[in-house]
């Protein structure tokens, strides 16, 4: 049992490098990935309003059923992950993916668009738990938070910058050229993601290689011997742990419940900004994911340092009032400028928080459930996203698409109070007894 502080400084060496070429890949990997999920998510609204002429119900839904069917997928992929299925989760997602991607272009109805997007949904759901799960592996654990932080970006800058670009691209050029973005996209991710497996295997071998030639020329004594039957015995228990069912770590319950809070804000943003744009009279709403990149940008260096001094407490209370600010001033802008001050602030409290709940639920498990972690953290991003957008979508059809943010605020003043209580049980429980689960072998 450690602190996150302590995590890795006895299985990591000092000199451990962050910036490695697999760590740059898994990035722009995750990059794509999330890009191609926020430009075409971020545009359907207007489509489905333009194309269908669906209302706010049809709006929520179609981007509630590809999270839900996200949720679905990731229940068994986790599993598959720590059971050593990775290719098979990985390249059946894409697979799968891509097919719900082009599947748009031939939707003719608003019912077969729902069906492309829970087919979409299921394939994202299984390879969006892949990479991160791949990127915890090869972070050196001593710079988890700063690693995971960086990691994370591209997710925030896809989150950011992908309906900006979607919203445009429809705008110029239609829904089509958007669609076939979409899927070049999750082509490219086949190579990649063939470059990081044939890569682990080649480590794999030449590591084997070496234990090998090390083991044929040592010379035989009773310590050898003893040593080398703890280690095979160590490793028997390991791969013995990889292969039973995980049981469910409780640690994961309040980031959990955390992120889900504050991700039905986003469900509200992604889904309604630019028919808020309308209603407020703002000729780019658009414009509000690129401040919120560039405010991303600026929080993201000093909050994944914080969270490695500090733990997730030195960041929980404001960010979530900088959430609170962003999405007060969105509700009260009625131009450019206004819309530049609130996903600043918006921008500011996502980009700390975000990071600090993925972080936080890797280190509350064993390295072999880092899968179920992952897994953890992205269904309650969806779910929160999805619930967002039809509860949020229900206050917006009954009022106004301003008061709908304005109501907004309450989830995340509800996770001000649940962080609260959380930071004062900290506060009264023994150092030892708020340590990490993770075993250092």
């Amino acid at each position: 049992m450690i602190s996150p502080q302590a995590v890795g400084q006895s299985d990591d060496k000092p000199a451990s490098k962050l910036w490695t070429g697999e760590f740059l890949v898994l990035t722009a990997c995750n990059l794509l990935v999330f890009l191609n999920l926020h430009m075409i998510l971020s545009s359907l609204p207007l489509y489905m309003r333009s194309h269908f002429h669906a209302g706010d119900f049809y709006v929520s839904l179609c981007t509630s059923l590809m999270a839900l069917s996200a949720i679905v997928a990731r229940l068994f992929s986790a599993r598959a992950l720590e059971l050593g299925k990775r290719n098979v989760i990985l390249f059946g997602g894409l697979a799968i993916a891509l097919f719900g991607t082009v599947g748009y272009y031939f939707s003719a109805t608003i019912v077969a668009l729902l069906v492309m997007r829970v087919i979409f949904g299921f394939g994202f759901g299984m390879y969006s738990t892949t990479f991160p799960t791949m990127a915890s592996d090869i972070i050196p654990r001593n710079r988890m938070g700063e690693g995971m932080g960086y990691f994370g970006l591209s997710t925030t800058i896809s989150m950011s910058i992908g309906p900006m670009i979607g919203m445009w691209v429809e705008k110029q050029y239609g829904f089509t050229p958007l669609v076939v973005i979409g899927s070049i996209f999750i082509l490219i991710l086949f190579p990649l993601a063939y470059r990081l497996i044939s890569s682990k295997k080649r480590k794999q071998a030449v590591q084997q290689e070496q234990a090998h030639s090390a083991n044929a020329m040592s010379v035989p004594t009773q310590q050898n011997a003893v040593q080398s039957l703890q280690t095979d015995v160590a490793t028997t228990t390991s791969s013995d742990a990889a292969r039973k069912p995980s049981t469910f770590e409780k640690k994961l319950l309040l980031p959990s419940l955390l992120n889900f809070l504050m991700s039905i804000t986003y469900g509200g943003l992604v889904s309604f900004i630019a028919l808020f744009g309308s209603e407020a009279h703002i000729a780019n709403p658009g414009y509000f994911f690129l401040f919120n990149a560039l405010a991303v940008i600026l929080i993201r260096p000093f909050s994944g340092k914080l969270y490695d001094r500090f733990g997730p407490k030195a960041l929980l209370i404001p960010g979530a009032v900088l959430l609170i600010a962003g999405l007060l001033l969105l509700s009260l802008a009625h131009s450019t400028l206004g819309l530049f001050g609130a996903a600043l602030c918006y921008g500011l409290g996502w980009g700390a928080l975000q990071p600090t709940m993925q972080t936080w639920m890797i280190q509350v498990v064993n390295p072999h459930q880092r899968g179920m972690a992952n897994g953890m953290f992205l269904n309650s991003l969806d779910l929160g996203v999805a619930l967002g957008a039809m509860i949020l979508g229900t206050i917006a059809s009954a009022t106004s698409y301003t008061s709908m943010y304005q109501y907004s605020v309450v989830f995340v003043a509800l996770y001000i109070v649940i962080g609260a209580i959380y930071m004062v049980k900290a506060k009264k429980t023994p150092a030892q007894s708020q340590s990490v689960h993770i075993k250092v072998d």
